[in-house]
């Protein structure tokens, strides 16, 4: 494009941007010193970490990597992989997810967890240690895992529901 046919900003339009960029600078400069009057100290439970009683991070890894230790305890394989492969698959990582539309689900049972399990396969496999709450995230994992195990070999040879 020829020099001349080129479009040219007004410089009023600079000069606004550089007074706009000014003043939200100050701003955010500003807002530290505001809530420092009205701050309180951060209590030492809110800075750290939540952990599960075992010392786990409480979340989807944490519960992962507990679980693991459990079977690795009670001889049950599986891996990392094979777990969060089925998990995302069943339930999205949501240890409150629950299927009300399945074929379990007309039956009464629905499947529940980040593994979904039915409460009866639940109770058959559930692994001393862990919780009898089938929400539970470690006990759902592990529970499943020790279905998993029994009818396939592993929670890594499972590829689609189970």
């Amino acid at each position: 494009m020829p020099a001349a046919a080129q479009h040219r900003r007004p410089r009023r339009n600079s000069i606004i941007r550089t007074l706009v960029v000014a003043g939200t600078g100050a701003a955010v400069l500003a807002l530290p010193l505001i809530g420092a009057a009205s701050a309180s100290a951060a209590t030492s439970s809110s800075t750290t970490a939540s952990t599960t009683l075992a010392g786990y991070p409480n979340n989807l890894d944490g519960w992962i990597r507990e679980s693991l230790a459990i079977m690795a305890e009670k001889h049950i394989p599986g891996t990392y992989n094979g777990i969060y492969r089925n998990l995302m698959r069943e339930s999205s990582g949501n240890p409150r997810a629950i299927n009300l539309w399945d074929s379990n689900a007309a039956k009464g049972i629905p499947s529940k967890g980040l593994l979904q399990v039915i409460d009866p396969t639940f109770k058959a496999y559930h692994v001393d240690g862990t919780s009898f709450d089938i929400y539970d995230p470690v006990a759902n994992i592990t529970a499943a895992c020790n279905y998993a195990a029994a009818r396939y070999g592993s929670i890594d040879n499972v590829h689609g529901a189970y």
